[in-house]
């Protein structure tokens, strides 16, 4: 994709592999409703109780990345994502509902919906059954996905209804965070199958868990339009 932020070669490569998947994901009507203000505020707020319910469970997914991680680096990169997710990403739904007259008590209590259900619980079993790469091909879609629409919104935007939101993912700590996954990813494919990872059988299991979490982030937005 032209124009693209660069989070490192490996991202780049399984986000060429997932095609038409990750346009769908990148350039979903929830997404564009965010561009050009025309998303309800009904489904904004309906969109961030769930995904306040799905970063709970992605901040546990990547706990177990600390579990997984064979260096002090990684476990290091990972705890500190964990961090980001709980004290910094979490607090903007927080916020955002509390104007709305969501507590923070019933945010937590939003009983899941299935698309949510689906995409967690899969991120979770990736890293309970799988190894570290595995779970990071998993987690990458999230991170970098909303990385990459915060950077195209904020050039893009044609109101500030949601500038919000937009701020929050162009932003230059969560840009950085994305590049850190990147370099993880990297880091940890090198580490562990060498330089040319990608001409190994194992890719292509890495690349349709990444694609796999891709759809599931597509049924996530779709989701997010039927409150």
């Amino acid at each position: 994709m032209s124009g693209a932020p660069d989070y490192g070669r490996a991202f780049g490569l399984m986000r060429e592999g997932a095609g038409e998947t990750w346009r769908d994901y990148t350039r979903h009507a929830f997404v564009e409703g965010l561009k050009d203000g025309s998303l309800p505020r009904e489904a904004f707020l309906h969109y961030l109780r769930q995904d306040y319910v799905f970063l709970v469970h992605f901040s546990r997914a990547w706990a177990l990345a600390v579990v997984k991680g064979e260096t002090h680096e990684e476990m290091l990169a990972a705890s500190a994502t964990v961090n980001g997710l709980i004290s910094e990403e979490m607090k903007l739904h927080i916020v955002v509902c509390a104007e709305a007259g969501i507590s923070e008590a019933d945010l937590f209590a939003t009983p899941e919906r299935p698309e949510n259900l689906a995409y967690t619980r899969f991120v979770l079993e990736v890293g309970y059954s799988g190894d570290f790469m595995s779970l990071l091909a998993a987690l990458a879609p999230c991170v970098m996905g909303y990385g990459e629409i915060g950077a195209r919104l904020a050039d893009e935007a044609t109101s500030d209804t949601y500038r919000d939101w937009i701020d929050t993912y162009a932003g230059a700590e969560y840009q950085q965070t994305c590049r850190d996954v990147g370099a993880l990813l990297d880091g940890a494919l090198i580490r562990r199958l060498d330089e040319g990872y990608d001409q190994l059988p194992v890719w292509s299991r890495l690349c349709k868990t990444f694609e796999m979490a891709t759809r599931l982030e597509v049924g996530f937005w779709q989701m997010g339009l039927t409150p």
